[in-house]
């Protein structure tokens, strides 16, 4: 699962770790994700693989890909969390931060779900959840490109769920609204008033 070192892609691990799963956690802090990896494997007798990634960087599903192959490891679900947003008029926002945006919420996102759905639909019992938000369903003022993406990320998963029917393999976007995460520490407090 993406954005794994903290907020909801941490809680993900516990719950599905908690379920008695072997999991995966991806984001780029390695300190992190070896703590949490460290926290699961004890607690509920799972292995938890941590893998250092920056999700921005282009090519990241064969990539990931490639990390787990060599490891021998078998992605049978996938959840991509990972995501971070901006908050400030579109005009003053700074074009290298919105390309990383787009990048991390629905670039990344489609690469990981290209590289494994065909495994994911061949297991037959898997899960694919993209995590959307609220700020899918209407437009968001000072958050426009965080909005658009996760409109992207949401209209995306429907037409892929449409596709997979009769597959076995679930698909789910997921649509919270303001979770007390560090999502606001990087969008900035004024986001919580618009999320």
């Amino acid at each position: 699962m993406t954005g794994a070192s903290a907020g909801i892609g941490a809680e993900f691990a516990r719950q599905v770790a908690a379920r008695g799963s072997d999991v995966v956690l991806v984001a780029q802090r390695l300190d992190r994700l070896k703590r949490l990896a460290g926290e699961l494997g004890p607690a509920y007798g799972i292995t938890a693989t941590p893998v250092a990634m920056d999700l921005a960087t282009p090519g990241v599903g064969a990539a990931l890909d490639a990390a787990l192959t060599v490891r021998g490891l078998t992605v049978t679900s996938l959840i991509d969390n990972a995501g971070f947003g901006t908050n400030a008029a579109f005009h003053r926002e700074d074009s290298q931060r919105l390309a990383d945006e787009i990048a991390v919420n629905v670039t990344s996102l489609v690469d990981l779900s290209r590289a494994f759905i065909e495994r994911l639909r061949t297991h037959g019992r898997g899960v694919l959840v993209n995590v959307a938000s609220v700020a899918a369903y209407q437009p968001t003022p000072t958050m426009a490109v965080y909005g658009a993406t996760k409109a992207f990320v949401l209209s995306f998963t429907e037409a892929v769920w449409y596709e997979s029917r009769n597959t076995g393999l679930r698909v789910m976007a997921l649509s919270p609204g303001a979770t007390e995460t560090e999502f606001f520490d990087v969008a900035g407090a004024q986001a919580r008033r618009r999320h």
